[in-house]
């Protein structure tokens, strides 16, 4: 299980972290990943006085939360895939940066899919969120 300081329960942090975050689909799951923004201190700045509101976020651990809907299956089975992207996440959340939001959303897929898959799905949906994202040519 997760610790109560590295999981999301309200609704404000999933919304914040799916519209504020990079969406990766994989297989079997989507993740949306919030990464704070670093600032470098040798960067110039404007000589206004620097509000403090990102500061707390980023010495907070990374956060996860999980979202499985009832398009998954019944109760048992979208518990059953809970459990299973929990453990997964767990092992995964130390590697975020500190501040970081996940939310990791199951697809239908995920019922029948192993847990192998999903560990496999899950990597490569973190790996695209990510990395730095690239321009596209029109």
């Amino acid at each position: 299980m997760l610790a109560a300081a590295q999981r999301l329960r309200r609704s404000t942090d999933f919304a914040a972290a799916v519209r504020g975050g990079r969406r990766a689909g994989r297989g079997a799951v989507v993740v949306h990943l919030a990464v704070p923004v670093t600032v470098d201190p040798s960067t110039p700045t404007s000589l206004e006085p620097v509000r403090d509101t990102g500061a707390e976020q980023s010495s907070a651990p990374p956060r996860a939360g999980f979202v499985v809907s009832k398009a998954v299956g019944n109760a048992v089975i979208r518990n059953g895939v809970k459990r299973r992207l929990r453990a997964l996440v767990r092992d995964r959340l130390t590697a975020l940066p500190a501040g970081s939001t996940m939310v990791v959303r199951a697809l239908p897929a995920a019922a029948q899919a192993s847990y192998s898959r999903l560990a496999t799905d899950l990597d490569a949906a973190i790996a695209v969120a990510r990395s730095p994202r690239e321009r596209r040519s029109r």
